[in-house]
């Protein structure tokens, strides 16, 4: 009894020791609390994105139409603005998570895969694909294609030295710069129209787009599901040095091999059906982490920011300019900018 007493008593305070037959799990409260306000948070939003629009539909008959009491606005709600509001969900989830696992592995907030070349790949592959008359079913593939390669390309330029943490952001940063490039060269090859095609896919955007695209995020998020276990407990040791991880067992370089595969694998996939969403994977992992208060980014809580910020900024995109629609690319990637000054003038501040 006193022996069971000490070792409660020594769970610092904000913590919670559980007990689940002989295994012994210290759980912190703030991550709990964060992701429960989240979660409140995004169901508010989601809400939110099914009534504005024209016809403007009131909160409760939304969640009457969810709960399947019927009013006579269910086509509006279930069938023309949920697909693309799920969708949004599952493609800021699948970033943020993408984007955790990637500056994980770099160590570095800065690292995502609109940084790392991922995102560029898949944007030439399609910008390819859009401007040789390729068929419309050919786009999401030969994107996934082409950001696999282009994360293949970062890996082994990354591997030459065990995958640190400074040549990996580097090998993406000269893969996505080649890239880009090749994507306008591209771009001003082919014709006008096709150019202006590829340059809607690159932006980023939700529009036309609904079930089959969530169905797909859905089962790639199934299939990863036993990695990403794996990743959650496996960041608890990304921020050890190579030489303090060896000496506790771990092995290092292979941890970084697994979390950056499933980080750019995830991020392909989901260019590969929406296009370029940029800083979403950037900005998602730091604000988890800042709201919980880690030296890492937190997995779960970045998925649900991630979602936020993406049915968010699609809903801006609808609504700030209506009847005209801009991408929800478009916004994100104008949030973008303000966030890398921040954390430039962040970073000023903690050397000063």
């Amino acid at each position: 009894m006193t022996g069971r007493s000490e070792a409660i008593t020594a769970v610092p305070v904000g913590r919670t020791l559980v007990r689940i037959g002989p295994t012994r799990l210290v759980v912190r409260h703030r991550p709990l609390l964060v992701g429960g306000v989240l979660v409140v948070l995004l169901a508010a939003a989601v809400v939110l994105a099914l009534s504005l629009g024209t016809p403007y539909v009131a909160p409760q008959d939304v969640l009457a139409s969810l709960t399947g009491a019927g009013t006579r606005y269910d086509l509006v709600v279930l069938e023309l603005r949920l697909p693309r509001v799920v969708l949004a969900v599952a493609v800021g989830a699948v970033f943020g998570i993408a984007g955790t696992l990637i500056q994980s592995v770099a160590r570095n907030p800065l690292a995502s895969p609109d940084v790392v070349g991922v995102s560029q790949g898949a944007g030439l592959a399609a910008t390819v694909a859009l401007t040789t008359g390729a068929s419309a079913v050919l786009i999401a593939p030969a994107a996934l294609a082409g950001g696999l390669l282009a994360a293949v390309a970062v890996l082994l330029l990354g591997l030459r030295h065990g995958l640190a943490a400074q040549r990996f952001v580097l090998a993406g940063v000269a893969v996505a710069v080649a890239l880009r490039a090749l994507t306008e060269v591209v771009m001003l090859s082919a014709d006008p129209i096709d150019g202006i095609r590829a340059q809607l896919w690159l932006v980023g955007t939700l529009a036309g787009k609904g079930w089959r695209e969530t169905a797909y995020l859905g089962v790639t998020l199934l299939v990863l599901l036993p990695v990403l276990l794996w990743a959650g407990w496996a960041l608890n040791g990304s921020a050890l040095d190579d030489d303090t991880a060896r000496g506790v067992g771990l092995r290092p370089v292979a941890r970084r091999v697994g979390l950056a595969t499933t980080g750019v694998l995830a991020a392909a996939m989901v260019t590969a059906q929406v296009g370029a969403v940029d800083f979403v994977a950037l900005a998602a992992p730091q604000m988890a982490r800042r709201l919980v208060r880690a030296e890492r980014p937190p997995l779960f809580c970045a998925a649900l920011v991630g979602a936020l910020l993406v049915v968010l900024a699609d809903l801006a995109g609808r609504r700030l300019f209506a009847p005209t629609q801009l991408p929800a690319g478009v916004l994100t990637a104008a949030l973008g900018g303000p966030y890398l000054i921040y954390l430039l003038l962040r970073g000023r501040r903690k050397v000063s």
